[in-house]
């Protein structure tokens, strides 16, 4: 599997972190605090595979420029 494989099933799984805390902390009985902490990494882990994914574009194009 490829690092821009890898990184966009990440950000997929940070999207649906992000639904789930969103959810906790729209539910009256949810444990906000919880929700909050969830949101917040999910966001974190999000731009760490954005960042996989330009620093792979980036290299990919610096190949190709000496390749060219």
């Amino acid at each position: 599997m490829n690092a821009i494989s890898t990184a966009t099933a990440g950000m997929n799984a940070a999207t649906q972190q992000l639904n789930a805390a969103a959810a906790q902390a729209a539910n009256p009985t949810g444990d906000s605090v919880q929700a909050a902490i969830g949101q917040i990494e999910a966001e974190a882990s999000f731009a760490a595979n954005a960042a996989v994914v330009a620093t792979t574009n980036r290299m990919i194009g610096a190949l190709l420029d000496i390749t060219a």
